[in-house]
């Protein structure tokens, strides 16, 4: 009887522990988030595309995530583009280890026919395959862009997004991400994205983000 009641003891003392720990994380963190994309033409319809990223959280004191996509854009109109991709996701969890999580996604991007400015809306949708449960996304974001007239800031964009998540573990619409920042055309082949990402999720730890995202953009 006495083992009995101390294996339950500990038990429900870890079980309380475990229960316990993600509450133990902060809820706002400020992180740099930084992409590499490259696309390669195959054909006048079709890219080869990949992509590098490195997530820096904790102030930008400590890597949180790796991950490497590879995939394909294809392009029927001028307007439609279509991209099915692989994702490897090495990111840390709420109790600060790694773990691996693959993804299998679908995006589709439309750019609206108007020439005042740039209006597109891009759907993705996402199979997660992890451990314990695997489970699929589905997300919407809306972008908004305007030339920064050439006096200003020569072959750049000012750009506005925001993105929203429904996760199927969850049964919910979980995650918002608004991003305001600036494209920057270097060269015929090079650009970059440098912009500010707010991101609020009331599930994940932290889920308040601050991030600077810097994404180059190579095409060859």
């Amino acid at each position: 009887m006495r083992f009995a009641g101390l294996f339950f003891f500990l038990v429900t003392l870890a079980t309380y522990g475990f229960s316990q720990t993600p509450a133990l994380q902060a809820q706002d963190d400020f992180q740099s988030w930084n992409d590499v994309h490259l696309t390669v033409a195959m054909s006048k319809h079709v890219d080869f595309y990949t992509r590098l990223t490195l997530r820096f959280g904790k102030n930008v004191s400590r890597l949180n995530d790796e991950r490497f996509a590879i995939g394909f854009i294809l392009k029927p109109t001028r307007s439609l583009s279509i991209t099915p991709f692989y994702w490897y996701v090495n990111m840390r969890n709420a109790i600060s280890q790694f773990r691996v999580e693959n993804r299998l996604n679908l995006a589709v991007n439309y750019v609206f026919p108007i020439k005042r400015f740039g209006l597109s809306h891009r759907s993705t949708i996402e199979r997660r395959l992890r451990q314990p449960v695997n489970s699929w996304r589905y997300r919407a974001q809306l972008t908004i862009d305007k030339k920064i007239p050439e006096r200003i800031i020569p072959k750049a964009k000012v750009f506005m997004s925001d993105e929203v998540f429904y996760d199927s573990f969850l049964n919910r619409f979980s995650r918002n991400r608004f991003a305001v920042g600036i494209t920057k055309t270097l060269n015929p082949k090079l650009s970059v994205d440098i912009y500010y990402m707010r991101q609020n999720d009331g599930i994940a730890r932290p889920g308040d983000l601050h991030t600077i995202w810097a994404a180059w953009r190579i095409k060859l």
